[in-house]
């Protein structure tokens, strides 16, 4: 392991050993779905529209959180340190990804505004500016206090007196957990008020048209209800995480192996929840199957049902859905 029986506690050398094995085949489960979703943008030109952009970075973010992950458990030293950094570095820009995502849908369809393409460059600053600035904050608290802290990888605090480990925590939570949560209940404002509105929106398109009408809003309606889901991601990946290391500062020393697997192999597997929720929608399963379309029917027929297009609906686009009257 990174680190000695500070680290893990009461924790055996099985125990240390099954939560390794978790995080190695959980992150690579991530690594590869999101890994899917880069290459998906960067082969198939249809795909880079500005919605889809702001997914392939929050894509590329989780892959290399994942990648940092898979190769953590160090023996000691400075591999130790840039690998934690890493680890930290691209997790926080994951879930602030998931927020630039929101903050456009919630422009385009409650406040109908068209200048999103124009704040691209804010996104960047915002997301890593503030990974950069977390990231800084967090290595000046591990050199002043010698040890090194957990963040979803294997570089766990190490060293240090009671007292020290508990300020090491606070600065934990300050620098990860803050902005994570404060992400979480933006994104699940956000959603709501989007959610509300178009399900209002549909009511009324259902009333004044025909009752044709009605069964194609259905899939619209079921698209919607999706993305109340999007940070329902975000909560489950890294709830146990936070009760971790809530646990941690009022025992230090002490680890409880459940919660423990809990925490790893949830935030482990955050990428492959935002690969499936965020880039595998239908715009990207369309231009699959179309690739498939120069093998003969044969072939394309042993296609997963998920992977075939519905129709042109693309029920994940982040694009202002209009009603008109």
């Amino acid at each position: 392991m990174a680190t000695a029986q500070a680290v893990t506690g009461n924790l055996t050398a099985t125990e240390r050993g099954i939560l390794t094995a978790i995080n190695s085949g959980a992150s690579s489960l991530s690594l590869v779905g999101s890994g899917f979703i880069v290459l998906c943008y960067l082969l198939f030109k249809e795909l880079r529209k500005f919605s889809f952009k702001l997914v392939f970075f929050l894509a590329l973010s989780d892959m290399f959180c994942s990648f940092f992950s898979i190769i953590g458990d160090p023996s000691k030293g400075y591999f130790c340190y840039a690998q934690g950094y890493a680890t930290h570095f691209f997790c926080v820009a994951s879930f602030l990804w998931t927020t630039t995502i929101a903050f456009t849908l919630h422009r385009t369809v409650v406040r109908h505004k068209t200048d999103v393409e124009d704040l691209e460059p804010m996104f960047h600053l915002y997301v890593w500016g503030t990974s950069v600035v977390m990231t800084v904050i967090r290595s000046i608290g591990n050199h002043h206090h010698g040890h090194i802290s957990h963040v979803g990888a294997w570089c766990w605090a190490q060293r240090g007196l009671t007292g020290q480990a508990r300020t090491w925590h606070v600065v934990q939570f300050i620098t990860f957990y803050a902005p994570l949560w404060g992400a979480i209940l933006f994104n699940g404002f956000t959603y709501f008020q989007v959610i509300r509105m178009l399900k209002n929106a549909t009511r009324m398109a259902v009333g004044m048209s025909e009752r044709g009408y009605q069964s194609d809003a259905r899939p619209d309606m079921k698209a919607l209800n999706r993305w109340g889901y999007y940070p329902l991601i975000l909560i489950g990946s890294w709830f146990f995480g936070t009760i971790n290391r809530m646990h941690d500062f009022i025992e230090p020393g002490h680890k409880i192996f459940w919660l423990s697997v809990l925490d790893v192999g949830m935030a482990a597997l955050m990428g492959l929840f935002n690969s499936i929720a965020y880039g595998l929608n239908s715009s990207v399963r369309r231009a699959i199957y179309e690739r498939f379309d120069l093998f003969p029917d044969r072939f394309r027929r042993l296609l997963p049902r998920n992977l075939r297009p519905r129709g042109q609906q693309q029920d994940s686009e982040l694009v202002s859905l209009k009603t008109e009257g």
